[in-house]
């Protein structure tokens, strides 16, 4: 099957590719957001292959994933057929509801394909799914799916780690205005994109706080596997796939439970609370246990290979394309 899928979330992107089939990746000369390519900093197999606009003319493409509202456009212009009529397509839904800036207010923020029934919605997580307002579209759950890093917590450095994009723009939405908390208990390592003016917005420590700007995915694997902790103190997110390798690593998790946060870490993972109080308490606990560091981070991992194992995600896709390219 020939699967076209835009380059938009990479680390997802990389589990999906991961698949049976070829997946066609829109390329542009500019390398923008409708034509990002293949992945600079994550593995992907030959499979996952770019193309053109011109040259997706020339595909026959079997059925389309749609991420962006954008993207129905770039079918038609591309390919001159109609997503959901002549070409068989999924709508896959990252976000949780209300973060796009003109988005209706949650609970009644209603989705952008709310008004058609030829193309299913398929949510990451059930929160996600519940809290749309997803009109009769036909709606799916799949949820993530992880190529396993593998089990490589040492803790050997007695620190917390955070994984985060944009926290200077994306602000209380990600928890940034929680790191002083979290840097009063323990010293943090933050890795991710758009880290530049953290200290600042904050008041946070250089000494306290230190910065991992972009770093690819293999080597923070390493580096996330040397820390005691994993922290996730993010507001309102679909669901972290960083929290998900992190429990893969075999870290323990101290994570606000909120939105699916709370279905995907089991207690014995680590500390789950609305707050904050009573996470910086398990932070503490974790660096000066490291016994108890190991055994959470053991539970994470197997809580995680049992519900974001890959092979149930590569085969929960392959029944959805199955199903609408019937």
């Amino acid at each position: 099957m020939k699967v076209l899928v835009w380059h938009v979330h990479g680390s997802w992107t990389t589990a999906f590719v991961q698949g049976p089939h070829e997946y066609l990746i829109p390329v542009t000369p500019d390398r923008g957001a409708d034509g990002l390519g293949r992945a600079r900093t994550w593995d992907w197999p030959a499979s996952a292959r770019e193309v053109t606009p011109e040259q997706l003319r020339d595909e026959q493409v079997d059925v389309v994933v749609l991420q962006r509202v954008r993207d129905l456009e770039l079918v038609r212009e591309w390919l001159g057929r109609e997503p959901g009529r002549d070409l068989p397509a999924v709508f896959l839904e990252h976000n949780a509801p209300g973060l796009e800036p003109d988005a209706e207010p949650v609970p009644y923020t209603r989705h952008p394909m709310a008004d058609q029934d030829a193309v299913p919605i398929a949510h990451v997580t059930h929160f996600n799914r519940l809290f749309y307002d997803n009109g009769r579209a036909p709606t799916t759950v799949i949820e993530h799916g992880i190529v396993d890093p593998g089990e490589r917590w040492t803790g050997e450095l007695a620190r917390a780690a955070v994984v985060t994009n944009e926290p200077v723009r994306r602000g209380r939405t990600v928890g940034a205005d929680l790191l002083p908390g979290l840097a009063a208990v323990a010293p943090v390592d933050v890795f991710g994109m758009g880290l530049a003016g953290l200290h600042e917005q904050h008041g946070l420590d250089p000494e306290r706080v230190q910065l991992f700007d972009d770093p690819p995915q293999a080597a923070m694997h390493a580096e996330l596997a040397r820390r005691r902790v994993y922290v996730h103190p993010v507001r309102w997110t679909s669901l972290g796939l960083s929290l998900l390798e992190a429990m893969h690593l075999g870290m323990p998790v101290v994570a606000l439970a909120t939105t699916e946060a709370f279905e995907a870490v089991p207690p014995e993972a680590g500390v789950l609370s609305t707050r904050p109080e009573r996470l910086w308490e398990g932070v503490r606990t974790f660096l000066h246990d490291a016994d108890a560091a190991r055994l959470a981070g053991k539970a994470a991992r197997a809580a995680a290979l049992e519900r974001y194992g890959l092979d149930r995600f590569l085969g929960d896709w392959d029944a959805l394309l199955g199903e609408v390219t019937r």
